[in-house]
């Protein structure tokens, strides 16, 4: 079974939540699950970068409220086996590095990290200050891996979109789906 938790944190960077959200879609076949949670500032920015309200009902996923915390992915009963934070605020790495479960999305990867599972971190922030390293690097020493939203340019993306996408390519990798992307090389 291959169940995913996508949470969408208050990070600029809608952009990359909405291409992860349509590629997860368009290789439906490859997943069981996707539980989906948005913090506040995500809707927020959502609007502010996409130009549009979120609208869940363009996705086949379960979407959750920040509080509920009676989403079946707030229990490692539940398997799922991996979860994406993208984009990641630093706010959102500050609470999960120092165990503050105090909303869906932070519960979540509390349960991903104490069942070692896959945590796959976007921080999207420049510059980045002392702390926000600081904290990156115990989550990446409690396991979780993190996948900074800087996209590559060898493939010589065209447009905004193709840009970001070499971020979403390169998270959807990480959890290990088969798609067809630009390879180094190749």
């Amino acid at each position: 079974m291959n169940n995913i938790v996508l949470a969408v944190t208050g990070a600029s960077g809608s952009i990359y939540a909405k291409l992860l959200m349509d590629k997860l879609k368009a290789l439906s076949g490859q997943w069981d699950n996707i539980g989906v949670v948005f913090s506040n500032n995500a809707r927020y920015n959502w609007k502010l970068e996409i130009g549009d309200i979120f609208d869940e009902g363009e996705y086949p996923f379960d979407f959750y409220d920040k509080n509920d915390f009676n989403a079946p992915f707030a229990s490692g009963s539940a398997r799922y086996n991996t979860m994406i934070i993208c984009p990641a605020s630093m706010g959102m790495v500050g609470r999960i590095v120092h165990g503050i479960s105090d909303d869906l999305p932070t519960r979540a990867a509390d349960v991903v990290m104490k069942e070692r599972r896959k945590l796959i971190v976007c921080p999207r922030e420049t510059p980045l200050s002392t702390l926000h390293l600081e904290n990156l690097l115990k989550l990446s020493e409690r396991g979780a891996i993190i996948c900074p939203a800087v996209p590559s340019f060898y493939s010589n993306p065209t447009s905004i979109e193709e840009l970001a996408m070499t971020v979403v390519d390169r998270i959807l990798d990480l959890v290990g789906f088969e798609q067809d992307v630009y390879r180094w090389g190749e």
